[in-house]
């Protein structure tokens, strides 16, 4: 990239994109969001205001691959009153003090009985636990530790008004196309409530993006994927096998607004295309980042990179799941993600898209075997030359990477040759009809 092309993919306004950006996860926090319900679909309606978006609708029931879309769970409100008629645990202060998917409810009860109901840290005494019970039927409240201690004897009522019946599950989808009908996939999970790394930080980054490419040409179609986890991805996959083929890389993005240093999980392949370009970019821009192999554990990039469909996705995320207190528990809330943070993980996405954008790429026209370059005299035309092996090691560099997935970049870095020879010899190379330069 030269110049003139690095800054268009640099944010002007690193401050007020931040703001932003935790503007939006702050008017998304309250929504009590489930892998189904009214809450998920209004947190989508809201990431695709603007954008060419589609809100998706798959039936319960629907079979997609060795899953079953489950009935539909709607909550509006749930709490616990004392023996003294004092409520307790209430859903008003805190969506994470439902169980996800409990079951309706309203009888009156010993504490014995509820404790079995209960969860909490005693560990983490202060914070809220996410429980969830998707595929089994029950229900249950999670609650500080240090109030379920307070809890007395005596009876207690709790009320539940909840639904859980035949409805959909919904995920939204943007398709922004470019000039090749290859895609590049960005996915953000869509499920967790009142969570703002694990859940909203992605979301939010994610649909910026969205809006930012949306304004610009385009090479190469970009399609974003705003799903429940884990379920939500693979109704997505379900539904559109067709695309595969032309998925040409991708990313889960989550877990992007603490403050910890940028990471990145490598996909199946380890050395994806997307694999290249991340890490290029955190060498380039990042102090501090790390980068992990893949695992068939952590968010949806294990549903992408499942071996039927073999995605090459990866994923960038901060501090990785579950190695923070505040994981999955109150203590993940607009205060733990940071303004700097978001904005800082949208620049890095937006460079990656540079890369994908600005990338120049060769195809080798004489690819099966080594061409004859002697007969061509370019040997004879190095001869003499200073740097005669280096030029040489270029041309057969480029040549055996000249695939249309290794970038000129991609190539420089592999074997350490600078790429102004490079060019140079891609050029001679294309004037002997070896080469050819793709769009």
């Amino acid at each position: 990239m030269n110049a003139a092309d690095e800054h268009a993919w640099i944010l002007d306004d690193v401050e007020a994109e931040g703001r932003g950006l935790h503007a939006l996860a702050s008017e998304l926090f309250p929504l009590l969001r489930s892998i189904t319900g009214e809450g998920l679909r209004q947190t989508l309606r809201t990431l695709g205001d603007g954008l060419p978006f589609t809100l998706h609708e798959v039936p319960s029931g629907t079979p997609i691959f060795d899953w079953t879309v489950p009935d539909e769970w709607n909550c509006r409100r749930a709490w616990i009153k004392d023996p003294q008629g004092q409520v307790v645990v209430d859903t008003a202060d805190s969506n994470l003090h439902i169980m996800g998917y409990s079951l309706p409810l309203h009888e009156k009860m010993p504490l014995s009985r509820l404790q079995e109901h209960l969860y909490s840290l005693p560990e983490h005494e202060d914070l809220i636990p996410w429980k969830t019970s998707y595929y089994r039927r029950d229900w249950g409240f999670s609650l500080t530790d240090r109030r379920r201690r307070e809890l007395v004897e005596g009876e207690y009522e709790v009320f539940i008004d909840a639904e859980l019946k035949p409805g959909s599950l919904s995920y939204g989808e943007v398709v922004l196309p470019g000039r090749r009908s290859e895609e590049i996939l960005i996915s953000s999970h869509a499920c967790h409530p009142s969570l703002a790394n694990d859940n909203l930080s992605g979301l939010v980054v994610t649909r910026r993006l969205a809006q930012i490419l949306a304004e610009r040409p385009r090479r190469w179609t970009y399609r974003f994927v705003w799903a429940p986890g884990t379920v939500g991805s693979i109704a997505f996959l379900a539904g559109h096998e067709e695309i595969l083929p032309r998925v040409r890389g991708g990313l889960v993005v989550a877990g992007v607004g603490d403050p910890g240093p940028l990471s990145y999980k490598r996909s199946r392949e380890g050395r994806a295309q997307i694999d290249r370009i991340v890490e290029r970019v955190l060498r380039r821009r990042e102090k501090k980042y790390r980068v992990f192999p893949f695992t068939p554990d952590g968010y949806d990039e294990r549903q992408y990179n499942s071996p039927g469909i073999g995605l090459p996705v990866g994923r960038l995320s901060r501090t990785p799941w579950g190695s923070y207190p505040q994981y999955h528990t109150s203590g993940d809330d607009l205060q733990f993600i940071t303004p700097e943070s978001l904005a800082s993980s949208l620049a890095v996405l937006l460079e990656v898209c540079g890369q994908w954008e600005q990338g120049v790429y060769y195809r080798n026209l004489r690819s099966k075997g080594e061409p004859q370059l002697g007969r061509r005299g370019l040997y004879a035309a190095l001869g003499g030359h200073r740097g005669r092996d280096e030029r040489e090691a270029a041309m057969l560099w480029l040549l055996n990477f000249s695939d249309g997935s290794h970038s000129l970049a991609d190539i420089e870095d592999e074997s350490g040759i600078d790429r102004a020879l490079l060019e140079e010899m891609a050029g001679i190379l294309q004037e002997h009809e070896l080469l050819s330069l793709e769009d």
